[in-house]
């Protein structure tokens, strides 16, 4: 682990070598913003989805993109391995100042970090997940993919402590999504997810699962999904980029449907490995 190659602005170092500045405010402040890209086969994933993605989160942090993609895509090019399967963490902060202050500093260059590590997404046909529903305390700015977790930490962590995979958040008695995923719901045969909204991290996955539904007329909606409505759905997933497609079988203890992943379940997850394949 400790050799693992990684990117930390303009250089490829092992990993116990890549030190940033304690002034750096990231690191005081959480003040920066971070992208996940998975690749297959050495090959980014909607990579420029994810840079206009990553685009959308520097100017709501009002912080300019320091690369422009074909920049980006030589910087993170030289992490990825053809033989595997991976992710790319790419974190970027407003950098290191002279002294810590709320107020940004002026002339100061962004930190910029980059590097892989391996996925192993959920594709276990025959079971599922458990997870937990709670209220959502998070900013107001879900929207961004801020650096500043802890809340979706803390949600995560009681998630955990239960035996569940994910922490389901509900905000005024309506589902937002997952502390690090998007969700999914099958109600009365029809797939439904919650629309894009401040409250929400706008997932690739969650669009990528939208276009192959349309695609291969799977009825699906973008519209809210009540907590009760949600303890009916006949089936339930969650998203993220590392994960891709989970089925949740038992929520807050009450088994979902039969207690397997369900069906419509099963096609689209055969629908998304071959939309992967023919993206290589």
């Amino acid at each position: 682990m400790d050799n693992k190659i990684v990117y930390l602005n303009g250089q490829y170092l092992p990993l116990n070598e890549a030190k940033i500045s304690v002034m750096d405010r990231g690191f005081l402040f959480g003040d920066g913003i971070y992208e996940v890209i998975p690749s297959y086969s050495g090959h980014l994933f909607h990579f420029e989805q994810h840079m206009e993605r990553l685009d959308n989160s520097l100017s709501s942090i009002r912080l300019t993109n320091p690369h422009d993609r074909a920049q980006w895509l030589e910087i993170l090019t030289p992490l990825l391995d053809a033989n595997l399967d991976q992710s790319i963490y790419l974190q970027i902060t407003r950098g290191v100042a002279d002294k810590r202050d709320h107020a940004f500093p002026q002339n100061i260059t962004p930190t910029v970090f980059a590097m892989s590590s391996t996925i192993s997404p959920f594709n276990d046909v025959d079971s599922g997940a458990k997870a937990l529903s709670v209220d959502d305390s998070r900013w107001e700015l879900c929207n961004v993919k801020a650096t500043t977790l802890l809340a979706n930490i803390l949600l995560r962590q009681q998630a955990v402590e239960k035996g569940c995979a994910e922490a389901i958040l509900v905000k005024d008695g309506y589902v937002t999504e997952g502390a690090a995923s998007n969700i999914f719901a099958v109600i009365d045969g029809i797939l439904i997810t919650p629309p894009k909204s401040h409250e929400i991290l706008p997932g690739i996955t969650r669009d990528v699962i939208l276009e192959i539904a349309e695609e291969n007329n799977i009825p699906y909606s973008e519209d809210i999904i009540s907590l009760d409505a949600l303890k009916t759905a006949g089936e339930i997933w969650l998203t993220s980029s590392t994960r891709e497609i989970i089925p949740i079988v038992q929520l807050d203890n009450e088994i979902i449907a039969n207690g397997k992943p369900g069906p419509i379940w099963q096609t689209m997850n055969q629908l998304f490995q071959a939309y992967k394949k023919s993206r290589l």
